[in-house]
């Protein structure tokens, strides 16, 4: 099962949060999709913080339609009054369907013009109790329509994130290609065509985000011992990437973390 708080950087400071899996045949165009709500008082707001996954994002909220590019660092956003938003982390099988070149989305977003899909994910949200599954229902079925059957193509796209980000994940660009049976060259087109990212950039953003679940998960964890864990060269190469993504040290991530 996914941790439902992976990329995360402070799930304490959540609002009302869901990941819920996608229904039929978009199950092989979405990884899981992502609801937030939130009731913020009157003159006050609640920042989230992220170190997204190396994909793109596909979100409703209710008055627009966004896709979200890859980040190299991480993002945040406030909060403030009420509202919600329904996101889809797509696969690479999706990416084709809605944007020829996602590196030009690579830390942007771009508005969507899409009423249909609007209209059917506003309504469902806005229909009481089991509001969220109906949302997600209507949003699968938008999208797995709107993608299509996956061809060959298509497939090999998704086992290149598999490869890279799932469960036993690769620990290497030229390890990925070997799985893949192709050449590294390839491997980058692909990631280059479907994520917007080099599969190095890829491998590199899992890597952080575990690395940064293990450290809320056990905050007396030794830092030269979680870089090795990880496959860090060695504390200074963890406290490396930690700056350059997320703009601080780990030692100060989790007292930020702690609090």
């Amino acid at each position: 099962m996914v941790n439902p708080t992976r990329g995360v950087l402070y799930p304490a400071r959540l609002p009302d949060f869901h990941r819920l899996p996608a229904t039929g045949a978009a199950g092989e165009v979405v990884v899981w999709f992502w609801i937030p709500e939130w009731d913020i008082e009157p003159g006050r707001s609640s920042r989230q913080e992220i170190v997204g996954y190396p994909a793109l994002n596909l979100v409703v909220e209710p008055d627009a339609v966004t896709l979200s590019g890859a980040t190299t660092r991480a993002t945040h956003r406030d909060l403030r009054g009420t509202g919600w938003a329904v996101g889809a982390l797509l696969r690479p099988a999706a990416v084709a369907a809605l944007i020829d070149a996602p590196v030009a989305v690579v830390d942007e977003e771009q508005m969507l013009e899409e009423p249909e899909l609007l209209a059917s994910v506003t309504s469902a949200m806005k229909s009481g109790e089991g509001h969220r599954e109906r949302a997600v229902a209507a949003f699968s079925r938008w999208i797995a329509e709107r993608v299509g059957p996956l061809d060959a193509a298509a497939r090999q796209a998704n086992a290149l994130v598999d490869v890279l980000l799932g469960d036993d994940a690769a620990s290497s660009v030229e390890e990925a290609a070997l799985r893949l049976a192709v050449s590294v060259r390839t491997l980058q087109r692909l990631a280059h065509r479907h994520v917007g990212l080099s599969p190095a950039a890829m491998i590199r953003r899992r890597r952080l985000q575990d690395a940064a679940q293990q450290l809320r998960a056990d905050p007396g964890v030794d830092l030269a011992t979680l870089a090795a864990e990880f496959g860090y060269a060695d504390h200074a190469h963890l406290t490396r990437d930690f700056r350059a993504v997320l703009g601080i040290a780990p030692s100060a991530y989790r007292a930020d973390a702690r609090r």
